[in-house]
């Protein structure tokens, strides 16, 4: 049974189609990651799946009392405004010193919860937005461009906390990515849009797609090998593995 299933989903605004005729779904405990070049509605088709934006045509299904956390692309906080870990992880709803604590635990992160904002590093404000995702144990965790501004091995550390996340709580997790040369290897599936799916499967199956190449080239290296060599010695190593030269370009 799918948690969240898009049917001929399409999204408009003042009057331009951004997505045509989207079929998604996805169940639980799977790592999807939408990918595509800039202004090809990834962020819309995930505004849309998080109900945030209403459908133009067709339907968004969701399973009975989903539970959803969601990472942002972006979130400014006043660096003037002086904001704990801690009172930021109780928004909206409060949280317990133990939940938080968890929480932070859970992504990595030490006793920072009387630590302000302002003064968290790129990589521990990242992981302070996905713990506070993860307080409502959630069903499905959505990410935005969760990796944005990290560098390669952060973004590697990141991918690899996030299929930590997905065994530990056996929640599906659904990502929004321009990390391509991780992307190949950190999920299980992979949806390539461009107004429209333009292909989806298993990432090598998309990576060897004519749809995938026409957009991206052949290119999925840059930080691929270090993911699979910190990550997981289990992977397939043939695997594109040291294969191809070229960097993959970003698809914002």
């Amino acid at each position: 049974m799918s948690l969240i299933a898009a049917s001929g989903v399409g999204v408009s605004y003042g009057g331009r189609r951004v997505l045509f005729d989207i079929d998604f779904q996805i169940t639980r405990g799977e790592i999807v990651t939408v990918v595509g070049p800039n202004g090809s509605g990834k962020t819309t088709l995930l505004r849309a799946l998080l109900g945030v934006v209403p459908p133009s045509t067709g339907r968004v299904t969701r399973a009975a009392g989903l539970r959803v956390g969601y990472v942002p692309q972006r979130l400014h906080i006043d660096p003037g405004l002086p904001m704990p870990v801690a009172r930021f992880l109780s928004l909206p709803r409060r949280a317990s010193k133990a939940a938080m604590a968890d929480a932070l635990a859970r992504v990595g992160l030490g006793d920072v919860a009387r630590q302000t904002m302002s003064t968290l590093s790129g990589w521990q404000f990242q992981r302070v937005l996905l713990a506070r995702a993860l307080l409502g144990r959630p069903d499905i965790l959505m990410l935005d461009e969760p990796t944005a501004g990290l560098d390669q091995p952060g973004v590697a550390s990141f991918y690899r906390l996030i299929e930590d996340v997905r065994r530990e709580l056996g929640c599906a997790v659904l990502s929004i990515s321009h990390d391509l040369h991780v992307v190949m290897s950190a999920s299980d599936r992979v949806i390539c849009i461009n107004g429209h799916v333009c292909c989806e499967g298993a990432p090598h199956v998309v990576r060897a797609a004519p749809e995938y190449r026409a957009l991206f080239g052949f290119g999925t290296g840059g930080a691929l090998a270090l993911y699979q060599h910190d990550h997981d010695h289990a992977h397939d190593h043939n695997h594109d593995h040291g294969h191809e030269k070229d960097h993959a370009p970003h698809a914002g």
